[in-house]
């Protein structure tokens, strides 16, 4: 087979859009149409919407026990924040469909405000991507991915849930599909009490109660063989209420809702394929300080985007990519000091690709932006893979990302710095794979050097600043060990990793906060005919929670294990249930805020 048979086999998994001959194969449509050649130089782990519902609480849940993110969690449902190898939570973009939708205000992602049913696949991405993905994207990634089938006929599904804390969570999904045209809309609606108590602190998750709703739908059409035009679309509405110690506490709620919508128009022969975008993200947010009173702060951002992506292959070898991309960000605040703000974004990528033989490969890249009132630095990435033998492969990753400020950073009064530069890190890591058998081994040494950092501080005033801040870099070592196994009707999977991360400020050489150094967990499937059974389990050290290392003041380690059994009744129906802390273990993630110890779930899924 030669290269080029090779790269189409590659790029055209899940649905890529490069062919070998004229006449196009095409079974699936993706709307991020980078992730396919993002996999060709770096590992992305993935998470199936089956996978998804082991996890069935909120994202935060599925990605605590299911990647290498950690994730601080002000109580079940609260505010939640992701962390990628010692990075902060505005160092990791969110990824829907391939549009970033990080917060115009906060410049990050709020987990427990973003969808976790809908998506047919999550991906995980560790190191810098800002090439590709944009500001944001120094720590890793987390895409929400969206496919649409085609020749598939009527597909439908429902799972419903009843759990502890008078938990109920109800997702709907129905799709069509034939040679021409695909249509697929899902719903979910999650609800609870979340009146969790924890005896070990004497502590009652009072006023913890949330809801969210996620409607998707999404549509492809093809006019030709070659030419497409699709369309997805998310409305997302949730509330949730902030805990209090004392019922005689002032009770609090934040309330948000968001929409977003995605048109692609797809050309593609065969030697280039090109994806036109346009889409339009809406985030809306209220904070009420009393349950009755009305809201004390809030605010809107708008954003409009165009993006290009055009993908040539000069011959067998040798591949280029240019992608051009303009927004248009928008922000009105309430009580913010943020008034009709608006910020003009250009950016242009350049990516060449040699694959030299069928087993060694490099790509290097370019990135300018031209963000208003903001100077930002000229990005570039490297990557090279080698499949040295049939049982090892080496990849090498050098990138330089940034993350601009924020609207809050810039403009909230009192406190935004409107002489603020973009954060900008530097970046190398490596990734060994090593095969043997039904096992495999990865492992990964980073290193990753921040200038710049951002950073609100107190001031003499009494209030607080956005400042740049002294240089920061973390380095350390992600490994994975997997094994896969069948026996006749007997079908084994199981995965274990380990996390070292060594954040530091480089004036103080302490480990920064809230960054653990040492991280572990595993998960084990087996499954029998109609018998399914996991088990999760997560290690967590020692997590400082100031930035002077004290250990009194410090989050103690824990273990947590997870459990669940299921049984399918005639390849539609399932019924299962999940026990979650299993252990019992008295548990946090941030301080003051302990999250539920052993609590349960019952769930009924019908697929046809």
């Amino acid at each position: 087979m030669d290269i080029k048979r090779s790269l189409v086999l590659l790029f055209s998994s899940y649905g890529c859009f490069l062919f070998a001959q004229e006449k196009a194969i095409d079974t699936v449509y993706v709307f991020d149409n980078q992730m396919n050649r993002v996999k060709l130089f770096h590992p992305v782990k993935i998470i199936s919407a089956e996978e998804a519902e082991k996890n069935s609480s909120n994202l935060s849940e599925l990605l605590r026990f299911q990647s290498q993110v950690f994730i601080k969690e002000n109580g079940r449902g609260a505010v939640s924040s992701p962390s990628f190898r010692g990075t902060t939570a505005q160092q990791t973009a969110f990824v829907w469909n391939g549009i970033n939708i990080n917060s115009n205000f906060l410049g990050q992602g709020d987990i427990n405000n973003i969808a976790l049913f809908g998506y047919d696949q999550i991906g995980i991405k560790a190191g810098g991507g800002s090439v590709v993905y944009g500001s944001g994207a120094i720590g890793g990634s987390i895409h929400l991915n969206n496919i649409l089938d085609f020749n598939k006929g009527f597909h439908g599904s429902l799972f419903s849930e009843i759990a502890s804390f008078n938990t109920y969570n109800n997702f709907v999904k129905g799709s069509y599909s034939n040679d021409k045209f695909s249509f697929k809309a899902s719903g979910n609606y999650s609800v609870s009490e979340n009146d969790y108590k924890v005896s070990d602190l004497n502590y009652i998750n009072r006023n913890g109660n949330y809801y969210n709703t996620t409607f998707n739908v999404g549509a492809s059409y093809k006019i030709t063989n070659d030419h497409k035009v699709s369309w997805q679309s998310q409305f997302f509405d949730s509330s949730q209420r902030f805990p209090v110690y004392e019922e005689t506490g002032t009770k609090t709620k934040y309330k948000t809702q968001s929409v977003r919508s995605l048109l692609s128009w797809d050309w593609n022969k065969a030697k280039f394929s090109n994806s036109l975008k346009a889409a339009y993200t809406e985030e809306n947010f209220q904070y009420f300080g009393s349950l009755n009173q009305p809201k004390s702060s809030g605010g809107t951002g708008k954003n409009y985007i165009f993006k290009n992506d055009f993908n040539y292959f000069l011959n067998s070898k040798w591949n280029f990519n240019i992608i051009g991309e303009f927004q248009i960000n928008k922000g009105e605040g309430y009580e913010s000091g943020i008034s009709g703000v608006s910020r003009n974004i250009g950016s242009v990528s350049g990516l060449l690709r040699y694959f030299a033989t069928k087993d060694l490969r490099f790509e290097g890249g370019f990135k300018k932006d031209f963000v208003e009132d903001v100077k930002s630095p000229l990005m570039y990435s490297f990557s090279g893979k080698w499949n040295a033998a049939k049982w090892y492969d080496v990849s090498l990753n050098v990138s330089k990302n940034f993350r601009f400020p924020s609207f809050n950073d810039i403009y909230y009064e009192p406190g935004g710095n409107k002489d603020l530069r973009p954060e900008t890190s530097t970046q190398l890591d490596m990734t060994n794979e090593f095969k043997a058998g039904d096992f495999r081994l990865t492992l990964s040494p980073y290193y990753m050097n921040i200038t710049d950092l951002i950073a609100w501080l107190p001031t003499a005033k009494g209030y607080w600043q956005a400042f740049n801040v002294n240089k920061a870099e973390s380095y350390g070592l992600e490994s994975q060990l997997s094994f896969s196994k069948q026996w006749g009707n007997h079908k084994i999977r199981a995965n274990a990793g380990y996390y070292y991360a060594k954040s530091i400020d480089k004036e103080t050489k302490m480990q920064r906060p809230y960054v653990p150094m040492h991280r572990g967990n595993a998960n084990i499937d087996y499954e029998y005919g109609f018998f399914k059974l996991f088990a999760q389990g997560q290690l967590n050290g020692v997590t400082y929670t100031t930035s002077d290392e004290k250990r009194s003041d410090a989050i103690d380690p824990y273990f947590l294990l997870n459990m669940g059994v299921s049984a399918t009744l005639a390849k539609k129906y399932t019924l299962g249930f999940k026990v979650n802390n299993l252990t019992n273990t008295y548990y946090k993630t941030v301080s003051f805020y302990p999250l539920p110890k052993r609590n349960y779930s019952v769930y009924a899924a019908i697929n046809f």
